[in-house]
């Protein structure tokens, strides 16, 4: 974490709400259980993204979610994606970890953006089998993303919040070089 910087999980509803609510019709939620995506209905007139717990974390990781997700996904709840819980297989973990690394990349670019501490998340401690999680391989993937990202264009969602983000906390722009640094 960036020294001197707070983040509070009401800057982080501030400025993704300030940023997307009226654009997009979506706000970010503070939830008490599982994380959630809900598209508007006949029961509420914007799209909500729910983050567990009140965790700063989860809800940039939350948000990378939506930024990842089409105009489509954005129709249906929790973008219509598989979630196999915690106890996954090599395979299954493998295919998490596939699933996971453009959301986490994007998560990693928001803690830069925000001075904020960034460890992915293999989100399998009840694994049977011990080798089916390699952290090193996941958070070095997850950098290679970002990476990517940075040099051939970030989605237009993510770029736009984590300008926002920058804006709020003075942070400086993400350059390659720092992903590597910031490990």
């Amino acid at each position: 974490m960036t020294a001197g910087l707070t983040h509070t999980i009401e800057d982080v509803i501030d400025v993704f709400n300030a940023t997307f609510a009226e654009s997009h019709n979506t706000r970010l939620i503070s939830g008490s259980h599982e994380p959630l995506y809900l598209p508007s209905s006949n029961r509420c007139s914007y799209h909500r993204i729910v983050f567990a717990h009140g965790f700063y974390r989860s809800a940039l990781h939350e948000i990378a979610h939506w930024c990842v997700a089409g105009r489509v996904r954005r129709h249906l709840v929790d973008y219509g994606y598989w979630y196999k819980p915690d106890g996954r297989n090599g395979d299954e973990q493998c295919q998490f970890e596939q699933v996971e690394c453009k959301p986490q990349a994007l998560e990693l670019l928001f803690c830069l953006s925000a001075g904020h501490d960034f460890e992915v998340s293999c989100d399998n401690l009840a694994a049977a089998d011990p080798d089916a999680v390699n952290v090193a391989a996941f958070d070095q993937a997850v950098r290679a993303q970002l990476a990517d990202y940075l040099q051939t264009g970030l989605p237009q969602r993510a770029a736009r919040f984590a300008t926002a983000l920058q804006q709020f906390y003075r942070t400086p722009e993400i350059e390659v070089g720092r992903l590597y640094h910031a490990a």
